[in-house]
Order: structure tokens, then sequence, then C-alpha cells
């Protein structure tokens, strides 16, 4: 069978020499790339008479599923597969496996990292200290004793969740499945918008989750309040969250994600919001949570080839 990866994902040179004479001994062709490539041509090329690929959050889409007859099988090194044509893998069986787990604590410690860095005013502080000024009038705000609502209550979630009640905080979350987790009060998303200091998002990207928080939802949040976005940019209306802190509707606000991957264009409309930290989509990534990735993608291939395939998404 062939193997193809079709953007670095983290993979060194030696880690991928050591895949590679792995799959050669069992009879398999692997190949890699070392440049990222979203070019559906140019990846239709590198796809080219494989049986399986791996790749992260490039979108995959109907055209390039009929170009690859001999897909059966595409690894993905995320967690969401919302950029893969489910659809087009379904009527073709083949199969979707994702990498589930592997940025756990990358996202969850970011999360935290970002509303420290609004409450603590720390990337506003460096600017004023770079151009000469001092904390007059600087106050921040702190963690301690704060309401953090949760909305998805997955592994990301729960993580955040754990951590936050170190800080002493009040955990609270609505998820659209029943849970019961010890130190976490399972709300309603009314209950939750209305209460919470903090909110951040931790849902995939789905028809139900997009546009999730609009202009309604903002207008339910406190003033006082934060909301964080490292889950999918589309689950909150952009042109909603810019109106709210412009309007004061809720203190601030840090997002890692946006309806496209970064770059973004120089009009894009959250450039200007006032009290909003803007990341480009980093969550995610640490050395860490990569090392864990590769081992989880193939993995995944391994058991596929066995006849036990896990991490299905579809």
């Amino acid at each position: 069978m062939k193997f193809s990866i079709l953007e670095p994902i983290g993979i060194t040179a030696c880690k991928y020499e050591q895949l590679r004479v792995e799959f050669d001994k069992l009879g398999h062709e692997l190949i890699f790339f070392t440049d990222r490539n979203e070019d559906e041509e140019e990846l239709i090329k590198r796809a080219e008479g494989a049986d399986a690929v791996i790749v992260s959050n490039i979108p995959l889409r109907k055209s390039f599923i009929a170009a690859c007859p001999k897909l059966s099988m595409i690894s993905v090194a995320f967690t969401g597969v919302d950029h893969i044509d489910m659809d087009a893998c379904n009527e073709r069986n083949i199969l979707v496996s994702n990498a589930a787990g592997f940025s756990t604590e990358s996202v969850a410690e970011l999360t935290i990292g970002m509303i420290l860095s609004l409450y603590r005013k720390i990337v506003a502080g460096d600017a004023i200290t770079r151009f000469g000024g001092d904390r007059a009038g600087f106050l921040g705000t702190e963690l301690n004793g704060k309401t953090l609502g949760i909305i998805g209550a997955g592994a990301i979630g729960l993580r955040v969740a754990e951590i936050a009640r170190v800080f002493n905080c009040r955990v609270i979350a609505y998820n659209r499945s029943e849970k019961s987790v010890e130190g976490v009060e399972f709300v309603s998303m009314e209950d939750l918008l209305k209460d919470s200091d903090i909110i951040s998002l931790h849902v995939p990207l789905t028809d139900q989750t997009k546009g999730l928080i609009g202009k309604e939802e903002l207008k339910k949040m406190k003033p006082s309040a934060i909301l964080i976005n490292t889950a999918r940019g589309p689950v909150v209306n952009s042109e909603a969250l810019c109106e709210a802190l412009e309007n004061g509707e809720i203190a601030g606000a840090a997002v890692d994600v946006y309806e496209k991957e970064p770059p973004l264009e120089k009009e894009h409309i959250l450039f200007t919001a006032p009290n909003l930290i803007m990341l480009p989509h980093l969550a995610f990534a640490t050395n860490e949570s990569f090392d864990k990735r590769i081992e989880i993608v193939v993995e995944n291939i391994r058991l596929w080839l066995q006849g036990k395939p896990r991490n299905i998404m579809n």
C-alpha cells in the first residue's frame, strides 16, 4: 500500500526515516512532503496512488476525494474534521480517523493564559512599557473566585475546568448531552450566559454550533464578562463580537480561531475591535502536542492495517 503525508505536521527528518523504514519492512511505501500547500491540484498530485493520507487542517473537498480513486483511509492530524468532506468519504466508504486528545493540554493551558492576559492586561502592559509608560491608572482583575462558564464539556473543556478550580473558580458548564462531573455544575445555556464572568468555548464546528454565539447571546452576558474562543472561528459571529466590544456589552475577548486560517485579510472586522486579543491559531501548537499528534496519526494507520481502526469519525 502507499501512504502519503501531505504536509509536515511537525515530523522531523529523523522521525520520517524511522517511519519509512518501518512501513517499508511491512511492504508499504510511505512518502512525506516537507511544505504545507493548500492548492487542491498540488494536493491531488501528492496523494496520487495513495491508499491512505495524513493531513492536518487543510480542507479535503469532494473534488479531491473524487480524484483519488484508491483512497481508503484519511488519518487527520487534528481533533476536528469539519474541513473534510465527510459525505464524500461516506459515499466511498473511506474511513476517517482523528488525532483525539493530542492537544488537550496545550489548548487548555492557552485558554487559561488568554484569560489571565485579559484580566491582568499583559499584552497592553507590555506595549505601554515599551512606549515609555508606567502603571498609572492600570488596574487588573483577579481570576480567583470568578465564575467560569464552559460551553462544550469534552476533554479540553473539562481540563480547563480542572485548572480553573485551582484558581478557586466556580465552574459551570453547558453540554448538549447530559454529564455529571465532580466540581462542575451543569446549567442551561441561558443561565451560563447570564451568570458567567468568563465564557470559554470548546465545541466542534457543526451545523448546530455555527453562529452559536451571536448578537443575542452576547447581549445576555454580563458587561464585565469576557469571551474566550479556542474552538472554531465560525462558532462566534465576528461582526456581533466586534459590535459587542465596541458598545461595551462585554468587557473583552480573546480569540485564536477565525473563519479561515491566518493570515487574515487586513480588512478583517475584528482588527477594529477594542479589548480584544487575537492569536494566529496556535493553541494546539506545542512541541509536546506535536509529538503526541505524530504518534496518534501513525498509530491510527497501524491499527487500520490490522483491522482494528480507532478514533473513527464516520
